[in-house]
Order: C-alpha cells, then sequence, then structure tokens
C-alpha cells in the first residue's frame, strides 16, 4: 500500500471520507455486541484509539496490544480473555458487507470465500460438498479457485491447537483452522461484496463501490453555467464555479472551491477543503482532504492523497501507447497490476512543479516534490 500506507496504517485510509475500518464498523454494527481490536502500542494504535474510544455506533469497542508483529494467529489469541464461545475474526484492512457477515452467522462454524480469477495470488481452499477440505497458501498449481478472504466464525476451543511460526516467521490463524479441520466440520460461504485492498490501486475499486450508492445531496453554491449530471453530492459551503461540467457518480465535500470551466467525470472524490482549478480533468480519482490542482491540470485513475499541491499543467498520464496492462514496482520488483489504465499514486504533502508529467503507475512518496517540466518515469522515494 505504499506511499499511502508511509503516514497510516491501512484500516485508517479513507474512501469517501470514512475510514475503511469505520466502513467494517458500519457493516458489524447491529449483528454484534461488541468489537475488539487488536493494535500496535504505537502512535498508529494511538491513532485508532482516538478515532474511536470505547464505543461506535451501537458496538463496543475493546482494544488488545500486539507488541510484536507476530501474525494474524497471534493476534487473534491475544483476544482469547475477551472471547465468547463462538466469535467472528474479519481482517480490519479488507471491505465486507453485512449480508456477507450474516451468510457467515447463520452457518456455524464457517468461514467466507470468494471465486478469484487468479488463484495463484490468494490463499486456497479446498472443498467436499459444502465443507473446508484444505488450506493452500499461493500454489503453484491450484486445485481450487475459491480464496479465503479473511473472514471467521469460529469456536474459542480452536487456540486449544499448538502451531509453530510459518515461513514468514509468524503464527497464522489458517495453522489453527487447520488442525481444527482434522477433527470438525468447517462450513464455508461464498461472497459477493468482499474488496481486497492488498494495493493502493485498489481502493479505486472500493471507491466506485461506494459512490454507485450515493444520493444526491446538493448543498453549497452552484453558479449559472454549470451543468450536473447523475448521482452528485457537494457539501455544504462548497462553490462551483461557472463552466463547471460535473458526471455523476461525483462526491464533493465540505468548502471546496471547484473551477470555473472544471470537468469532473464519474467516479471521483473529493475531500473537504480542495480547490481545482480552472480547466482541471478529473476522472475516475481519489482527492483527499486539503488538496490544490491547479489550472490545466489532468488527473485519470489516480490517488492523490491530503495535503498536495499539484502545480499548474501537472498530466497523470493513465494510459501505455500499446494499450497493455500497467505494471508498477512493489518492494524492488515489477507487478502487473491487471489495469489497462492507472495514473499516479500519491502520498501525503506531495507537490508537483508546473508541467509536471508522470508515467502511468508511478507513485510519489509523501512530503516529496517535482521541478517544473518534470517528467516522473520512476517512483519518487
Amino acid at each position: 500500500m505504499e506511499p499511502l500506507s508511509c503516514v497510516k496504517d491501512k484500516p485508517l485510509l479513507q474512501i469517501i471520507g470514512k475510514t475503511v475500518l469505520e466502513r467494517n464498523l458500519d457493516q458489524l454494527n447491529g449483528l454484534v455486541k461488541e468489537v475488539i481490536l487488536v493494535i500496535r502500542p504505537n502512535h498508529r494504535g494511538k491513532a485508532v484509539i482516538s478515532l474511536f474510544g470505547n464505543r461506535y455506533k451501537k458496538l463496543k469497542i475493546k482494544y488488545v496490544l500486539q507488541k510484536k508483529p507476530l501474525g494474524t494467529g497471534d493476534a487473534a489469541k491475544l483476544a482469547l480473555k475477551y472471547l465468547d464461545k463462538r466469535f467472528l475474526l474479519l481482517n480490519g484492512d479488507d471491505l465486507y458487507s453485512k449480508k456477507d457477515i450474516k451468510k457467515v452467522l447463520a452457518r456455524f462454524p464457517c468461514i467466507l470465500v470468494k471465486k478469484v480469477s487468479n488463484p495463484s495470488a490468494f490463499g486456497i481452499i479446498e472443498t467436499k460438498e459444502d465443507l473446508v477440505a484444505n488450506f493452500m497458501e499461493k500454489p503453484k498449481k491450484p486445485k481450487s479457485n475459491l480464496a479465503n478472504i479473511g473472514l471467521y466464525f469460529l469456536p474459542k476451543e480452536i487456540f486449544d491447537y499448538k502451531i509453530k511460526k510459518s515461513s514468514r516467521g509468524e503464527y497464522e490463524v489458517v495453522d489453527y483452522i487447520k488442525h481444527f479441520i482434522k477433527e470438525n466440520k468447517l462450513y464455508y460461504k461464498r461472497a459477493e461484496d468482499w474488496l481486497p485492498l492488498g494495493y493502493c490501486w485498489q481502493l479505486l475499486d472500493a471507491n466506485k463501490f461506494f459512490l454507485s450508492e450515493l444520493k444526491s445531496v446538493r448543498r453549497g453554491k452552484i453558479e449559472k453555467g454549470c451543468v450536473l449530471k447523475g448521482l452528485v453530492k457537494i457539501g455544504a459551503g462548497t462553490v462551483v464555479k461557472s463552466g463547471s461540467y460535473i458526471e455523476g457518480p461525483v462526491s464533493i465535500g465540505k468548502n471546496c472551491v471547484i473551477g470555473p470551466n472544471c470537468f469532473i467525470r464519474p467516479y471521483t472524490s473529493i475531500g473537504e477543503g480542495c480547490r481545482i482549478g480552472q480547466a482541471v480533468e478529473i476522472k475516475n480519482s481519489m482527492i483527499g482532504k486539503n488538496v490544490n490542482i491547479a489550472h490545466l491540470s489532468y488527473v485519470g485513475d489516480s490517488i492523490i492523497s491530503a495535503n498536495c499541491n499539484l502545480g499548474a499543467g501537472t498530466i497523470t498520464a493513465n494510459l501505455r501507447h500499446d494499450n497493455k496492462t500497467i505494471k508498477t514496482m512493489i518492494k524492488g520488483s515489477l507487478l502487473d497490476t491487471q489495469r489497462r489504465k492507472l495514473g499516479a499514486i500519491l502520498g501525503e504533502n506531495v507537490k508537483t512543479g508546473v508541467g509536471t508529467l508522470i508515467y502511468p503507475g508511478r507513485k510519489i512518496w509523501p512530503a516529496k516534490t517535482t521541478l517544473p517540466g518534470a517528467i516522473v518515469k520512476k517512483d519518487v522515494k
């Protein structure tokens, strides 16, 4: 998730003004009474506590500290003293729907799975009728295309088994489950709405999903000569200047200035306090809070984090000349994003010089800058 995760943990990244963690808690609200969040005892863990305190809507919130990052199995077992006989366990950094959670809660014990097109990239389950027969981690020759997506309804006794560290040097919750299924039945249900967030560009999929559920609420001031089509949400205190054309679904936060003569295209979300200048075009992008995008700029299929300033004429290229899918560097290796269109990913407080051109799929780390006329061919760290 770098460069987005350089400043904050993935569960605290925002999608249309709400963190990933808040969105998951929204889905749990009304289904369970209490949620235990396993956090690290550092400033990032404190950020979670300051966001939620001891309650979120109808949910009681408790915290467990994981002093060392020893894996999902270790994290889950640390919460043992708070668990009922049956408990729901889910990743804090993927997105699940209430209806899928209900499916799992209706059958005990049970896990949630999803059919995927690239099973070698996931932990895969083998099945026997409606039961889980085995788990395989990123198999080269997968026997199934059903991915384990990190949501489980399990008995507390699962932690009675003893497991060893995996090849990654961590205790994996799946290893507890492997012991369990040798002696017990484990059912599975297929997810409909799971949204994985393993890579930063997958936030664009989540952004699109939640914008599709948008309701049009238009506050602020919309000057004469503007065109607003489809589902468009505009926050209080925002001014949309004359000549701007907004084609929904689009969400614009509070206290923004849009235009004049902007073109805001579908599946764009713009955070609070943004300034979008004359003749700027934005499409299918996430714009964080307090971002300034100066005149004559183009932002397509991109993520621009909070407090960035894009100089006039900044262009995020989002399509290769050969029309192939876009590759980007992840931990020193070139990874195929499987996306035909992908623009730039900017961390917080980035500043681009006027006339900056950013190649498709390139990333700029927090607080970095570019010179006027720069051509960004490689990630800027």
